[in-house]
C-alpha cells in the first residue's frame, strides 16, 4: 500500500511540475538566457560519449547480423537491419541512457546541492517559481538537443555497422547503402526522434524531482543522484516499450 501511495505521490509531483513548466514556457516566464548554456552543458558536452557508445553498439549489431546473413545468403539485408535497429530502438534508447548517466546525474546533483545549501529556499523567499526557474530551461534545452544527439547517434551507429559488415563479411558500401534505401523508412527515423523527445522530458522531470526532494546534507546529494539515475533508466525502458508498441505494433 505504501508503495502505491509513493507512486501516486510521484505521479502527482510530475503532473504539477509539468503543468508549471508548460505554463511558464507559454508565457516565456523563465530565464531564457540559460537555455544556450544548458544546451551545451547537458547536450553538446555529452555528444562524444554518446557517439562513441552508439558506434560500437552498431558494430556489435552488424557483427551478429552479418554472421547470420552470410550463413543464410541474405548479406544484402545487413545495412537495412542495422539502420532500422538504430533508428527505432538503439539510437534513441542508448543515447537516452548515456544522457542519464552524464547529464541527468548532473541535473540531480546540481539541484540537490542547491537544496542542501538553502539556495532553493532563498529562491522561494524571493518569490521565484522553482519549476520555472530551475526546470523549464533545462527541459527546453534537452528537448532541443536530445533529438539532434539521437539523429547523430543513428548515423554513427549505422556507419559503425558498415565498418564491421565490410571487415567481417566483405559487404561493400554500395550493397550496404542500397539495403538501407530499401528497408529504412522516414517513419522509422521520425518515430525514433519522437521517442527522444519523450525520453528527454522524463529525464529532466525525474532528475529534477529527486534533486528537489533530497535531504539537506551532503549524503542527500549522493542519494538523490543515485535515485535519479536509477528511476530514469527504469522509466526509459518502460517508455521505450510503450512507445514501440504504439508506434510499431502494426
Amino acid at each position: 500500500m505504501s508503495v502505491l501511495f509513493l507512486f501516486l505521490e510521484y505521479i502527482g509531483l510530475i503532473y504539477f511540475i509539468l503543468k508549471d513548466v508548460i505554463k511558464s514556457s507559454i508565457k516565456l516566464d523563465f530565464p531564457i538566457e540559460y537555455i544556450p548554456y544548458y544546451i551545451i552543458h547537458l547536450g553538446y558536452n555529452a555528444l562524444f560519449i554518446v557517439v562513441l557508445t552508439i558506434t560500437f553498439s552498431g558494430m556489435v549489431i552488424s557483427l551478429e547480423l552479418a554472421r547470420e546473413a552470410v550463413r543464410y545468403g541474405v548479406a544484402d539485408m545487413v545495412g537495412g537491419g542495422v539502420a532500422v535497429a538504430m533508428a527505432r530502438e538503439f539510437g534513441p534508447m542508448l543515447s537516452a541512457i548515456v544522457i542519464i548517466g552524464r547529464s541527468g546525474a548532473a541535473i540531480a546533483a546540481e539541484i540537490s546541492t542547491m537544496n542542501a545549501t538553502d539556495q532553493i529556499d532563498a529562491l522561494k523567499t524571493m518569490g521565484a517559481n522553482i519549476s520555472s526557474y530551475l526546470i523549464t530551461p533545462r527541459l527546453i534545452a534537452l528537448i532541443i538537443s536530445q533529438p539532434i544527439i539521437t539523429l547523430i547517434s543513428i548515423i554513427s551507429g549505422t556507419a559503425g555497422g558498415y565498418f564491421m559488415a565490410n571487415i567481417y563479411a566483405g559487404i561493400s558500401y554500395k550493397v550496404y547503402t542500397s539495403s538501407i534505401e530499401r528497408i529504412l523508412e522516414p517513419y522509422d527515423i521520425y518515430s525514433g526522434l519522437l521517442k527522444s523527445v519523450v525520453f528527454a522530458i522524463a529525464i529532466v522531470l525525474i532528475c529534477s524531482i529527486e534533486g528537489i526532494k533530497s535531504s539537506k546534507n551532503s549524503a542527500g546529494v549522493g542519494i538523490a543522484t543515485t535515485k535519479a539515475v536509477m528511476y530514469s533508466i527504469i522509466m526509459i525502458f518502460i517508455l521505450n516499450f510503450a512507445l514501440s508498441y504504439l508506434l510499431f505494433a502494426r
